[in-house]
């Protein structure tokens, strides 16, 4: 029988590919889906929320500047992302428009830009929010190299600049990474080294296949997913990369760029199945999440839930190399019996020996 471990001791070691005590497990939600599971549970505190369900692994991040208004309930971040909060029955939920440079004239547009800097940040309490982390693992971060500068720029519009215009998107996707690579390291420095994880996201896939080719990643993405991966590495911790969609096709490049962990293969073809995954990849690469957020979350009963979620963690979990969590942040369309079911009780034994 492996002996009992502490939350981090387990998750590094599922990312080392090792068989930890159990299969460790991570928590995320939108702010609308955690009003509701709190409202079912009838208690407010986090804490004692991730806690109760065994949770392994804790996030933190540094303070952004208040968002600013632009009249008509339309939001802006620092970053120039365009959004409203629709109204739902347990909270707003983020709905995005086009960004501030969606019409750019120019590549001076993009420079004249009041891009933010990690000066902008409030890093003053994160210190003493990572050592209230205890014994759990840390994530820092939200970086993302990629997407974010299309939702700022526009989706279309980026795509046009990939091949019309590739100096643009190459000026943007720089101006994320020089940020997040500064952010990280303060952040890690601050924390006397002791983060975890750092997360790393750009969506590269749809439902039925990639944004876009092997090619347009390689020139427009991976640069700068490497570089971020290497200072991540640098600061001495794991990388954990987020995609939703269908990215079989990313992985081996994802794998030789450094990637450590996998987030959250969603299981839209039969080429995302845990199966599937474990075999062609699990010698080389960690996975994190899976269980279905689109129609078994929402719409499944709490037992074929916690069904799923046995599988996952049989399958992607055998020998190490899986963190237990959903194929997304758990919606506000999720009733909360199966926000519970997936961290069940039966997942808490640990794996015969």
């Amino acid at each position: 029988m492996t002996s009992r471990m502490s939350p981090r001791a387990r998750v590094l070691a599922a990312i080392g590919r090792e068989e930890p005590d159990r299969t460790p497990f991570d928590f995320w939600a939108e702010p609308a889906a955690l009003n509701r599971l709190f409202a079912h549970l009838g208690h407010r505190d986090e804490e004692r929320l991730l806690n109760d369900l065994g949770v392994d692994i804790r996030r933190l991040n540094a303070v952004e500047p208040p968002l600013t208004e632009l009249g008509n309930g339309r939001l802006q971040n620092m970053w120039g992302e365009r959004f409203i909060m629709r109204p739902t029955q347990w909270g707003p939920v983020r709905e995005d428009m086009p960004g501030a440079l969606a019409h750019a004239r120019d590549i001076a547009d993009i420079e004249r830009f009041p891009w933010p800097t990690p000066d902008m940040l409030d890093y003053s309490d994160l210190a003493d929010r990572c050592r209230r982390c205890g014994d759990h693992a840390v994530m820092y971060g939200f970086a993302d190299v990629w997407q974010r500068p299309a939702l700022v720029r526009g989706w279309e519009r980026l795509f046009e600049d990939m091949v019309e215009r590739p100096e643009w998107a190459h000026a943007l996707c720089r101006k994320f990474t020089d940020f997040y690579l500064e952010d990280y390291t303060r952040a890690q420095e601050i924390c006397g080294g002791r983060i975890d994880l750092f997360l790393l996201i750009s969506d590269l896939g749809s439902q039925r296949g990639p944004l876009i080719s092997l090619a347009m990643f390689r020139a427009f993405v991976a640069p700068y997913l490497r570089a971020t991966i290497e200072r991540i590495h640098a600061l001495g911790a794991r990388v954990m990369y987020h995609s939703c969609g269908l990215i079989r096709d990313f992985i081996p490049d994802l794998i030789e760029l450094g990637v450590d962990v996998l987030d959250p293969i969603q299981p839209v073809s039969p080429a995302m199945q845990p199966e599937r995954l474990k075999s062609d990849f699990g010698d080389r690469l960690a996975f994190h999440g899976g269980i279905d957020t689109q129609v078994l979350l929402p719409s499944g009963t709490p037992a074929e839930v916690a069904a799923e979620a046995r599988r996952y963690c049989a399958t992607l979990g055998k020998g190490g190399g899986y963190i237990l969590a959903p194929a997304h942040l758990f919606q506000p369309d999720v009733p909360p019996e199966n926000v519970l079911a997936v961290y069940g009780p039966s997942l808490l034994k640990p794996p015969a020996q």
